[in-house]
């Protein structure tokens, strides 16, 4: 049975960047063989953002949520840009199917409504175009693209709000 957390949500300050990279590189890493090759997720990991980028990335004006443990240690983010495109939504392996994600994702469309947002997008890597189908999100095409000369692929997807 999938144990299901509720934690606490809050917006992203910067002594976050260096925990959400990390995150980020983690979950890549962790991504089952059965959803891209070896090479694409070699490709996909050689683009781990540095602490610097992450925050330059979530200081541009898009709101980030984080997902915090007890002791305020980020366990998974998602952003949100002003046009309703969420651009990351990544959870850190070792808390991955407790719902952390599921709440992290109500909390945000919850913001897109408040802000009267008529849609959501998101480009949905492979392992995520379930979790974002389950939300409501429907895919509108495949997106077949290279990262250091690898072919790889994701979804682009959106809800109506």
């Amino acid at each position: 049975m999938v144990q299901t957390v509720t934690p606490t949500i809050r917006y992203y300050k910067s002594n976050d960047a260096a925990d959400l990279a990390n995150i980020f590189y983690r979950s890549v890493k962790g991504i089952d063989a059965s959803y891209y090759s070896t090479e694409q997720l070699k490709a996909w990991a050689s683009v781990e953002p540095t602490a610097e980028k992450m925050h330059e990335r979530f200081t541009d004006g898009r709101s980030v949520l984080i997902a915090v443990d007890q002791q305020d240690r980020p366990l998974a983010f998602i952003d949100l840009e002003s046009s309703g495109h969420i651009d990351l939504l990544f959870c850190a392996p070792e808390v991955s199917r407790q719902g952390i994600s599921s709440y992290l994702y109500k909390q945000l469309e919850e913001l897109a409504i408040r802000r009267q947002m008529p849609r959501l997008h998101v480009e949905a890597s492979e392992v995520a175009r379930g979790f974002f189908q389950k939300q409501g999100f429907s895919v509108i095409a495949r997106r077949d693209f290279t990262i250091k000369s690898v072919a790889i692929h994701n979804y682009a997807m959106e809800k109506q709000l």
